[in-house]
C-alpha cells in the first residue's frame, strides 16, 4: 500500500475533526479504513464506546505466555477555529486538529497495515485509538472500561508495556525525542466559586464582595508558583478565566469564580499543591465571609517513562537511522497517557515537526505528513523488538 493512501487518509481525517466525548464519526473512518488489514479483533470501547482496539495476536501455541504490547493514538480534535486555507482544511467551523491527532491516527494505521503485511510471530499488540484525550477524561474511561480490562487481562495482568509518540514542533523534523522519567507532567485546573451578597454599587457595606477574596487567593496562588523549568520543584500557576458580577453599574457583585491551571513535573508535589490551594481557597473565602466551594476538572497524571522502555525506542530508531535527542526536561503541556504510565510499565516518546513549524494548538497548525513513514517504522521495530520476532 502506497504511503500516498496514509497520507490521504490523514488528510482526510482533518476535513472532519471530532472534539473530545463526539468521535463516533471519526471511529467509523478509522474502522473502515484499517478492517482491511485484518486484526484478530476489533473493539469498540471508552467513552460511549467512541474508541477502537485493534488486537492483533499471533499464531504461536504458547500464546497464551507470550508477551504483549499496547501502542496509543488519539481520536480527537480541539475547538479551535482553523485559519489554514489548504484544500484539506476543517470543513467545521470551530473545530480542527491543532494537536495532529489526525496524524497519530495515520500512523497508527500504516502500523496497522505494516503488521498485516507481515504477522506477528510471538505475542500480541494492542493498537489503541483512544477518544477525549484532550480533556484528559478519554484514558480514564478506557482503563476503567471492564470490555477493555476483559480484552487485554492475560494472567491476572494488562499489557506488557505500552507506547503512545506525540508530534512536537520546535524540534528538527523527524528527530525522536526521548526522556527517562518524566515526559510531561501532572496538570490539573481548578475552579474557585465565592458565593456571598450583592448590594447598591452606594452602599457595598451592606453587602458580601467577592472581588477582595478573588484578589487575594489569585496572587496568593501566584505568589506559590517556581516557573523555572529546570528547577526539580516546578510549580506553574496559570490564570485562565474569571467571573465576577454583571454589567449592571448601580449593583456590587457578591458572587465570583476563579479558575487556574497548575502543573508540576511531579504527580505527588502536585497533590501537595492541590490541597494547599483548596486550604489557601477556604482560608480566604472565610476571611471575607463567603462561602467556599472548589472543584477540579480535566486532569492528567505525569507521563513516568520507565528507563528500559526508553532504551528499547532509542535502540529501535538507531537501528532505523533515525536521529535521537535527549530533552534535559519534560514538554510542559499535560497528556492523559499518563494515566497508562502510572498503571503499566511504558513510555511516551516525541517526534519532531520541525524547528519553525506553527505550534501545537495553534490556529495555523497542521500534521507533517512525512512523519508518518519513520513512526509507523518505528513502532512496527519497537514491537517486534519487544516481542521477541
Amino acid at each position: 500500500m502506497e504511503l500516498q493512501h496514509f497520507i490521504d487518509f490523514r488528510q482526510m481525517l482533518h476535513r472532519f475533526p471530532d472534539t473530545s466525548g463526539n468521535e463516533a464519526a471519526t471511529r467509523e473512518l478509522v474502522r473502515a479504513f484499517v478492517e482491511p488489514f485484518a486484526p484478530s479483533e476489533l473493539h469498540e470501547i471508552g467513552v460511549d464506546r467512541k474508541g477502537l482496539l485493534l488486537v492483533f495476536k499471533s499464531a504461536n501455541p504458547d500464546q497464551a505466555r507470550a508477551k504483549s504490547m499496547l501502542i496509543r493514538a488519539e481520536l480527537d480534535g480541539l475547538p479551535i477555529q482553523e485559519v489554514n486555507t489548504f484544500d484539506h482544511r476543517s470543513t467545521y467551523p470551530g473545530i480542527s486538529h491543532k494537536c495532529g491527532h489526525d496524524g497519530h491516527m495515520a500512523i497508527m494505521a500504516r502500523l496497522a497495515w505494516l503488521l498485516h503485511q507481515k504477522p506477528l510471530t510471538n505475542g500480541t499488540a494492542y493498537l489503541l485509538f483512544q477518544p477525549a484525550e484532550e480533556n484528559g477524561e478519554g484514558a480514564r474511561a478506557v482503563l476503567a472500561d471492564p470490555a477493555f480490562k476483559k480484552v487485554v487481562s492475560r494472567q491476572g495482568k494488562g499489557p506488557d508495556e505500552v507506547l503512545a509518540l506525540h508530534n512536537i514542533p520546535g524540534f528538527t523534523k523527524g528527530c525522536i525525542l526521548l526522556k527517562k522519567g518524566n515526559f510531561t507532567p501532572a496538570v490539573r485546573s481548578i475552579i474557585v466559586q465565592y458565593k456571598g451578597n450583592t448590594s447598591h454599587a452606594a452602599e457595598p457595606e451592606n453587602g458580601r464582595c467577592a472581588a477582595p477574596a478573588m484578589a487575594e487567593f489569585l496572587q496568593s496562588a501566584l505568589a506559590m508558583a517556581s516557573a523555572d523549568p529546570n528547577n526539580a520543584g516546578f510549580f506553574l500557576v496559570s490564570p485562565v478565566y474569571m467571573h465576577m458580577g454583571e454589567k449592571s453599574y448601580g449593583v456590587t457583585a457578591g458572587d465570583g469564580e476563579v479558575h487556574l491551571t497548575i502543573r508540576s513535573w511531579e504527580n505527588k508535589l502536585l497533590d501537595k499543591r492541590a490541597k494547599e490551594l483548596e486550604a489557601l481557597a477556604e482560608k480566604i473565602g472565610a476571611h471575607y465571609g463567603l462561602s467556599t466551594v472548589t472543584s477540579w476538572t480535566e486532569q492528567f497524571e505525569a507521563n513516568e517513562n520507565d528507563p528500559e522502555v526508553v532504551d528499547q525506542v532509542e535502540a529501535a530508531a538507531l537501528s532505523l537511522g533515525l536521529p535521537v535527542q535527549h530533552l534535559t526536561h519534560p514538554m510542559k503541556w499535560g497528556e492523559d497517557f499518563g494515566l497508562f504510565t502510572r498503571q503499566f510499565k511504558g513510555a511516551m516518546f516525541g517526534i519532531g515537526a520541525g524547528e519553525h513549524h506553527p505550534a501545537l494548538h495553534n490556529p495555523d497548525y497542521d500534521f507533517v505528513d512525512a512523519l508518518i513513514e519513520p513512526a509507523s517504522n518505528l513502532f512496527d521495530k519497537v514491537l517486534r523488538n519487544f516481542l521477541g520476532q
